[in-house]
């Protein structure tokens, strides 16, 4: 492990959250930037050109996107779509890269981090706001729980990890993002901030879930706080949100189950006016079955934008 690496705990207890996030970056303020918020989520309409796939995006309402080609695109793909976004004022919010660039099998890491490094270099071609992963387990399951995921080992593998590919790719355009878990670093906003400052990479960013951080009874009713501590903290390094729901369950011991937005505990309003904070800030919709579920989640959304007095592209 390198020779500069930051002790986890140390940092924690001494680092000032609020002089930290105006340092890493310079960027102006989360207060002072404000924006609509551009809602958007997969698409399940067909679409074989960047015409068809703007037509599709519109027609469900969305001002924001997945990234709709893979690494092997070609250039002259990519950039049709990329003109395409740009005509219609449509932001590509991220690339999904997810995979676990720590696992303990050598074939499935070295894999992993092949992935991360391609799609980071293709959200790089596109202009897409960020590339996600989540940090990865220590584990069997890719996103799972397991004892060593909060060690301090594993906060410096995350540390190595994330530089390396950061390192390899040079992106000018985009970012990499870790994604925040309930069972891995980024863990909090304070977890993250120690992620940031000890990467020290320039494109390195945040890719915020707050539902993610939802992981006790004290977080599920006290979740309307946990997204104004990462707005406060993490501000002007977010790149793209995901937008979900979560329920806390009557039976013993603690049940949270993942809920489309609207039936669950999730203060939106909260969400969304922190979100305004941000120029034109994406909120993805993800993780439901079929087009009427992703149309009710995004009416529940408008509903609550709309009521709330806060502007949604």
């Amino acid at each position: 492990m390198t020779t500069d690496r930051i002790n986890r705990r140390t940092f924690l207890k001494t680092s000032s959250a609020a002089v930290l996030t105006v340092a890493v970056s310079g960027g102006r303020s989360a207060e002072a930037a404000g924006g609509a918020i551009r809602l958007g989520g997969p698409l399940f309409a067909q679409h074989d050109s960047p015409e068809s796939w703007v037509a599709a995006l519109q027609a469900v309402g969305y001002r924001a996107a997945y990234c709709p080609l893979s690494p092997t695109a070609d250039d002259a793909t990519v950039n049709a779509y990329a003109a395409a976004a740009k005509r219609a004022d449509i932001t590509i919010a991220e690339v999904g890269a997810w995979s676990n660039p720590i696992s303990p099998d050598e074939a499935q890491r070295n894999a992993a981090l092949e992935k991360c490094r391609t799609h980071l270099a293709l959200a790089d071609r596109i202009g897409a706001r960020c590339c996600v992963n989540i940090a990865g387990s220590r584990g069997a399951k890719w996103d799972g729980h397991d004892p060593k995921n909060f060690t301090q080992e594993t906060f410096d593998m995350i540390v190595e990890t994330t530089r390396g590919i950061i390192d390899a790719v040079k992106p000018t355009r985009t970012f990499f993002t870790l994604e925040t878990m309930p069972w891995a670093y980024p863990d909090s906003a304070d977890s993250y901030l120690a992620l940031f400052k000890a990467i020290a990479r320039k494109q390195f960013a945040v890719h915020l879930d707050p539902v993610n951080l939802i992981c006790s009874p004290q977080r599920y009713y006290g979740n309307a706080e946990i997204v104004r501590e990462c707005f406060r903290k993490l501000g002007p390094h977010i790149r793209s949100c995901h937008a979900k729901d979560i329920i806390l369950r009557p039976e013993l011991t603690t049940h949270l189950d993942e809920a489309r937005p609207g039936l669950g505990g999730m203060d939106y309003a909260v969400f969304l006016k922190e979100l305004t904070r941000l120029p034109d800030a994406p909120l993805m919709l993800e993780h439901l079955p079929n087009a009427e579920e992703y149309r009710l989640a995004a009416e529940h959304i408008r509903s609550v934008a709309k009521a709330s007095n806060i502007p949604l592209a």
